[in-house]
């Protein structure tokens, strides 16, 4: 199994249908994807996930079921979620083909997650907001829904032909220093409690004040470094507040 791959996780949020587990399970082992995460499973295990798995059986015996969408990607320096809805608030949008160099090339370091929501609504804003791209299968503008492991199929596949190729992506930060997400959500969360402290934020209207600072923020790709400077920040106001 290659490194790269391994650093490579598809996560599932709130699957329905125990099928379409199977199914996820069997399009990312044909693209060499092994990591398999699952948020709130409706039902798993199940014979059908494993009927409909074939000989990806293995990925189903190690994949991981968690509470929540943060703990799914809570080591992840990357995180992508995949949507074809547009959103209100407009996030940073890649289409798979674009995306898969960048995903390679921070899987050579770091881990990667490639989000799924549920198949009748996909992910919500919220979801999308701990995403730092929404990711776009280009379709049929009069019809652009796939099945939920027709989605996870062409996403692996792009990811696995990038991964042949090796295509490097040229990048301004330091990938090793990267934050990853559960130290990103923890200072978004420290903010959001800053804010509301100096009433900058009200806490009955809070309108998309943070929605937005999040944007920002995803988009500069925190580092470990910056991430504890803009925290100590926060604390040094806290302080202040005493």
């Amino acid at each position: 199994m290659s490194p790269v791959l391994q650093n490579i996780r598809v996560v599932l949020v709130n699957p329905s249908h125990p099928g379409n587990i199977g199914a996820a399970a069997r399009a990312m082992k044909t693209m060499g994807l092994q990591q398999l995460y699952l948020v709130q499973p409706k039902v798993f295990p199940d014979p059908e996930a494993q009927a409909r798995a074939k000989q990806a059986e293995d990925i189903l015996a190690k994949a991981k079921v968690v509470n929540t969408l943060p703990e799914a990607i809570a080591d992840c320096s990357l995180v992508l979620g995949a949507s074809a809805r547009s959103r209100t608030l407009v996030w940073p949008t890649l289409n798979v083909t674009d995306a898969r160099a960048q995903i390679i090339h921070e899987a050579n370091h770091n881990k990667v997650a490639v989000v799924f929501g549920r198949e009748r609504t996909g992910l919500t804003n919220e979801e999308i907001q701990l995403c730092h791209y929404q990711l776009n299968i280009p379709a049929n503008p009069d019809y652009s829904s796939l099945n939920l492991a027709a989605a996870v199929q062409v996403v692996a596949y792009e990811i696995y032909q990038q991964y042949l190729t090796q295509t490097e992506l040229s990048v301004s930060n330091e990938h090793n220093d990267l934050a990853a997400m559960a130290e990103v959500i923890g200072f978004y969360e420290h903010m959001d409690t800053v804010l509301k402290q100096i009433n900058y934020v009200d806490p009955e209207r809070p309108g998309q004040i943070m929605a937005r600072l999040q944007r920002l923020f995803n988009r500069t790709r925190l580092d470990k470094v910056e991430i504890n400077i803009l925290r100590g920040i926060l604390k040094a106001v806290q302080k202040k507040l005493i």
